[in-house]
C-alpha cells in the first residue's frame, strides 16, 4: 500500500494505525486528551506554586460571615485584600472553612476544571450541535485546548469563581425560553457579582421591543407578554432573593454593601494596571491618569448603548449565540474594572466564531478561520503581561504605543466581537430585504432564496 493509499485508508476510517480508531472512537480519544491535557495544566500550576490568592479571600469572606464580623473592614492575606462582593457570596464561601487550605485547594481546582467543561459544553449547545463530532467528543477536545487559554489559566491561579458566573448565565441562555425557571441562573450570578445582571436588562429590552411588536400587530397588551420577558422577570427576582436573604442573615453588611460599598469602585484595586481589561483601564493607560473622569462615562455610556442594541436586535433575529457573547463583551468592557480572568468568556466567543468558520467554506470559511486564530492568539497569546507591571508602582502611566495596544488585548477582541455581530446583522438585513424584492424572482414569479 502506497502511503497517499494509506493516508486515504486512513482519512475514510479503514486500515490506518491512529485515524481509524480515532474516527471510530472519538470520545475516548478525546477524553484521554482532554485528562492528559488537565493533568499537565495541574502539574505547571503545582511548578509555578500559584498561591490561589482569591480563593483565599473567600475563604475569609466565610470565616468573616460565620463569625459575625464586619465583611467590609476585613482584609485577607498578605495582600492585604479586602472583600468587594455583595455578601449573598460570603455566605455561599462559607463551606470552605469546612476544609484544609490544600484540600480546598485542590478541591477548587477540580471543581473549576469541571466547569471549563460545562462552559465549552453550554457554549457549543448556544452555537449548535458540530457535525463532524458528536458533542461530547468535541467538548473534551474543546476543554483539552481552552484550558491554556489566559483567562482561564488566571481564574485557577486565583481561585476565582469566573466560570462558575458564565456557567450559571449559559445554563440560562441554553434552556427554552418556556421554562419556568429560565432567568434564576442569571439572577444567582448577579447576587455573586454584579455586573451578570447586564444580561437581565438585555432580556428585559428584547422582550419589551417584542411585545411593541406584537401590540402594533393588534394583540393586546396581556397577550404581548412573551418568555423573555419572563425570563427577565425572573432573573430579577432571583436577584432580589438573594439581596432579601442575606438582608435577614447579615443585616449589618447588607446595609453598608448597597448604601456604600457598591459606589466605591476603586475599592477593588488601581484602574490602570494591566490586569483591568476594561476599557476604564484602556482610558486611564491612554492618558496617563488615574481619574478618567467624563471621557470613561461617556464612552462607557456610548458602548453600553451600542452593545444592548446590538445584543437585542441579535436576539430578535433568531441570533441567540451571537446576542449572548455580543451582551458579554458590552458588560466586560463597560464594567469600571475588569480583571483579565473575568474574560473566560472567550471560551464561548472563540467557540462561536470557530462555528461560523466549520459552516462555511470556500474564501468565506478562509475569513473565518483567520478571523478565529486573531481571536485565539489575543486569548491565547498572554500579551498583556508583556508590559512593564508591578503592583502599587504605576508603571502603567508611563506606557508607550505598542505597550498600550498589548495590555489592552481583550478590549480590543471585545470591540471586535460587537463589530462582527453589526457586520452580521447588517447582512442579515440585506439579504432580508433582497429577499422582499419583487424583482428578484424567478420565472414564475417565486422570489430567489438568500445564498447560504
Amino acid at each position: 500500500m502506497t502511503a497517499l493509499e494509506l493516508e486515504q485508508s486512513t482519512d475514510a476510517g479503514g486500515p490506518g494505525p491512529h485515524g481509524g480508531l480515532i474516527r471510530r472512537h472519538p470520545t475516548v480519544f478525546a477524553a484521554l486528551a482532554c485528562v492528559l491535557s488537565f493533568t499537565a495544566f495541574w502539574i505547571v500550576q503545582r511548578l509555578a506554586h500559584v498561591t490561589m490568592i482569591d480563593l483565599m479571600v473567600y475563604r475569609a469572606e466565610g470565616w468573616t460571615a460565620r463569625n459575625g464580623e464586619d465583611l467590609y473592614d476585613m482584609v485577607a492575606t498578605s495582600a492585604r485584600l479586602p472583600n468587594t462582593y455583595p455578601p449573598f457570596a460570603a455566605l455561599l464561601f462559607t463551606p470552605l472553612t469546612l476544609f484544609g487550605v490544600p484540600t480546598m485547594r485542590t478541591l477548587a481546582t477540580a471543581g473549576n476544571l469541571l466547569l471549563l467543561v460545562a462552559t465549552v459544553h453550554l457554549s457549543l449547545r448556544l452555537v449548535g450541535r458540530p457535525r463532524r463530532l458528536p458533542r461530547p467528543a468535541a467538548t473534551l477536545a474543546l476543554s483539552a485546548l481552552l484550558v491554556w487559554c489566559e483567562p482561564v489559566w488566571t481564574t485557577l491561579r486565583y481561585g476565582q469563581v469566573n466560570l462558575l458566573l458564565a456557567v450559571l448565565v449559559l445554563w440560562d441562555l441554553t434552556r427554552r425560553d418556556t421554562h419556568r425557571w429560565a432567568g434564576l441562573g442569571i439572577g444567582i450570578a448577579a447576587g455573586l457579582k454584579l455586573t451578570p445582571a447586564l444580561f437581565a436588562v438585555f432580556l428585559a429590552l428584547a422582550g419589551a421591543v417584542r411585545a411593541g411588536q406584537l401590540i402594533r400587530s393588534g394583540v393586546g397588551a396581556r397577550a404581548a407578554w412573551n418568555p423573555w420577558l419572563r425570563q427577565a422577570a425572573v432573573a430579577i427576582a432571583g436577584f432580589l432573593a438573594t439581596v432579601l436573604l442575606t438582608a435577614l442573615v447579615l443585616p449589618r453588611d447588607s446595609h453598608r454593601f448597597w448604601t456604600e460599598i457598591v459606589f466605591a469602585a476603586d475599592r477593588v484595586g488601581e484602574v490602570e494596571i494591566t490586569a483591568n481589561q476594561s476599557l476604564r483601564g484602556v482610558l486611564a493607560r491612554l492618558l496617563h491618569t488615574h481619574e478618567t473622569g467624563t471621557a470613561w462615562l461617556v464612552v462607557a455610556g456610548l458602548t453600553a448603548a451600542l452593545g444592548l442594541a446590538l445584543a437585542t436586535a441579535s436576539l430578535l433575529r433568531g441570533q441567540r449565540a451571537w446576542a449572548a457573547v455580543a451582551c458579554a463583551a458590552t458588560a466586560l468592557l463597560v464594567s469600571p474594572i475588569s480583571w483579565s480572568h473575568h474574560w473566560v468568556w472567550g471560551v464561548p466567543m472563540l467557540i462561536l466564531v470557530g462555528s461560523e468558520a466549520m459552516r462555511r467554506t470556500g474564501r468565506a470559511a478562509r475569513r473565518w478561520w483567520a478571523t478565529t486564530a486573531a481571536l485565539a492568539l489575543l486569548f491565547c497569546s498572554f500579551a498583556l503581561w508583556w508590559v512593564p507591571h508591578r503592583w502599587h508602582q504605576h508603571e502603567e502611566l508611563h506606557q508607550n504605543g505598542g505597550q498600550m495596544l498589548l495590555s489592552g488585548v481583550y478590549p480590543i477582541a471585545g470591540l471586535m466581537l460587537l463589530a462582527l455581530t453589526a457586520a452580521r446583522l447588517w447582512r442579515l438585513s440585506e439579504r432580508r430585504g433582497r429577499d422582499r424584492d419583487p424583482r428578484r424572482a424567478d420565472g414564475d414569479g417565486t422570489p430567489v432564496p438568500p445564498v447560504a
